[in-house]
């Protein structure tokens, strides 16, 4: 990381704490969507994988994926690995995709309420996915020599 200036340095760590503090919250809700727990809507109601199959289906496909390689990108750009910035740089596509797929989806309760949870819950990991891609493009000839 000594190539990078010291402002980029900041955001990069800025972009990092983020990407943990966002896999630590993801990594509680859907260890409590496994265990059976109904979590909220929007706008009130609530969903439980007992009755939608697919929650049970991406909160497995979260832990055992999405998770550790989150964990492994923040470890790995930390020891100034280029497996860190590339597993970061698959990892803002994701964020982005995901994030507003569930985003969308979110928005089709009947009057949601868009407290500060929902914010966390579903757009955060937009910004936080295109935050780390524009960080990428303004850095790609130094991490990946382009």
């Amino acid at each position: 990381m000594d190539e990078f200036s010291l402002l980029s340095r900041i955001s990069l760590y800025i972009l990092l704490a983020l990407n943990a503090i966002l896999t630590a919250l993801l990594l509680w809700f859907q260890a409590q969507v496994l265990i059976g727990k109904a979590m909220p809507n929007p706008d009130g109601t609530f969903d439980d994988w007992h009755q939608q199959r697919i929650l049970f289906g991406i909160a497995f496909a979260d832990l055992i994926l999405t998770i550790p390689l989150s964990v492994a990108a923040v470890v790995l750009s930390f020891q100034s690995s280029p497996w860190g910035h590339y597993l970061l740089t698959m990892l803002g596509f994701w964020y982005v995709w995901t994030n507003t797929m569930t985003t969308a989806t979110s928005l089709r309760f009947e009057k949601p309420k868009m407290t500060p949870m929902w914010f966390i819950v579903f757009p955060l990991g937009i910004f936080l996915g295109l935050g780390i891609l524009v960080w990428t493009t303004f850095h790609a000839d130094a991490l990946y020599g382009v």
